[in-house]
Formats: structure tokens, C-alpha cells, sequence
């Protein structure tokens, strides 16, 4: 089945299919839950671990090393790789409604500062085929050369809605995010550590005129997504949630 008929097939299970989200993972059993998929990873990169943990007894740890799951850039783009979780099909969120999520990343004392293009938890809109398919997220936190950052995307821009130079590693980054994705009436608001740092309205995905459907549906990932490069790094997953408001 060729990408195309895939996504259209995604589609129908998905409008036949929806109900009310309420899930939650501390991970502490000890293999993966159903709500995620590995596709966006390759096998060794994930381990549940009890070293460092926000709460329980063990936390979700996620290895990137050179080479995994790389993909060639396009359009004058560098090159990537990356090991993501991304939330299973049946939790994708659909255009106009309102979604929360709550997660805790950890990046150790020795997590590399490096300047290069950095992902650590993003939402992609889907794109069936055409010139969307390259596309960048809709919204993203990125860590690069030591700043925290996040960003909107829409047709016309790419929005810095928060940036510090504070330090970040060293210590647990709870997030909270409420989502609305639309081409129009749009809005994010994110809390870190209880801290209010993004209140967002407006445009929050693109438009039919890149290829995209009429009703878009966007799906989660987080983990390590960046340019190719030698050095090793980890991150800490804890405490993760998301409930359709």
C-alpha cells in the first residue's frame, strides 16, 4: 500500500473510531505502553531505567546515537536523526479541539551544548503526500547551544512564542501544554514548573494550500530529534498525560 492510501485509510480509523482521550503513563511497568509507537526509533535506544526518576520508582530513558533512524535532508535541509516516542494513532488530536498534556524531561549534567538543530518534544500536523510532507512542526520545544526554545509554525512563519538561557539540565522540566491547533482560531498555553511561559492565539497549523486536508489531525512525539552528529545523548521521560478537555 503505497503512503497515500496509507494515510487515507488512517483517516477513516480515525473519524470512525474517535472517542474521549484520557491516558497516562508513569512508566513504571516494566516494558512500553500501548499508547505509544516505536516506529520512530530503533531497538536499544529505549529502556525503562530506576536511576533517575520524578516520581515512582523508574522513569522512560531514550538514547540517540549517530546514525539512528537517519533521514537524507531535503530541500536544502541537513541531514537527521533521531529515537522518538510518538503517541499511538488512536490519540492523535483532531483539528479545533482542545487537548492537555503533561510530561517531565530530564536532561543530565552532561547532556552536550551543542549548536545544532535540537527537538525534544514536538506535534506534527499529518500530511498525506505534496509539498507538506517536509514540513517542520506546528509546535516545538528545542534545546540548541544552550537555549530552551519553542516555536509555532504556520504557512507564513515561524514564531518564537518563549526562549531562556537558564539551566536546564541538572534538574526535572515539568510541562504543561493546552492545545487548540487551527488554521485560525488557534491558541497554546504552556506552564513550566508551574510557571505560566506561553499564552498563544492565532494560527496554529497550516492550510489546505500545502497539501493538507480540510479537517487535520496532529500526533505527539518527544525524545531526541536532531542534525546528524557524533556525540551520543540521553533524556529522562517521566509523568505523562494527555485528556481532551
Amino acid at each position: 500500500m503505497n503512503k497515500f492510501l496509507s494515510f487515507i485509510l488512517f483517516l477513516f480509523t480515525l473519524t470512525s473510531c474517535h472517542a474521549q482521550i484520557n491516558v497516562h503513563d508513569d512508566f513504571e511497568a516494566p516494558g512500553l505502553s500501548s499508547i505509544w509507537s516505536t516506529d520512530r526509533m530503533v531497538p536499544g535506544s529505549f529502556e525503562i531505567q530506576s536511576a533517575i526518576a520524578r516520581n515512582g520508582h523508574s522513569a522512560a530513558k531514550i538514547s540517540l546515537r549517530k546514525g539512528d533512524v537517519f533521514e537524507a535532508g531535503r530541500n536544502g535541509n541537513a541531514d537527521s536523526e533521531r529515537d522518538e516516542l510518538r503517541e499511538a494513532d488512536k490519540l492523535v488530536s483532531v483539528q479545533d479541539n482542545n487537548y492537555e498534556y503533561r510530561f517531565s524531561l530530564f536532561m543530565p549534567d552532561s547532556f552536550p551544548v551543542v549548536p545544532v538543530r535540537l527537538v525534544i518534544a514536538q506535534w506534527k500536523q499529518y500530511c498525506g503526500h505534496g509539498i507538506c510532507d517536509d514540513d517542520s512542526p506546528v509546535l516545538a520545544i528545542r534545546y540548541v547551544a544552550g537555549r530552551l526554545y519553542i516555536t509555532v509554525q504556520t504557512d507564513s512563519s515561524t514564531q518564537t512564542v518563549y526562549q531562556t538561557t537558564a539551566e536546564m539540565r541538572g534538574h526535572w522540566l515539568d510541562f504543561r501544554c493546552r492545545t487548540r491547533f487551527s488554521t485560525a482560531n488557534g491558541q497554546v498555553d504552556i506552564w513550566l514548573n508551574e510557571q505560566p511561559i506561553v499564552s498563544y492565539k492565532g494560527a496554529t497549523c497550516y492550510s489546505q494550500q500545502r497539501g493538507y486536508p480540510a479537517k487535520n489531525h496532529f500526533y505527539f512525539k518527544m525524545g531526541l530529534y536532531r542534525n546528524v552528529m557524533p556525540r551520543p545523548m540521553s533524556i529522562y521521560i517521566d509523568d505523562y498525560s494527555k485528556k481532551e478537555l
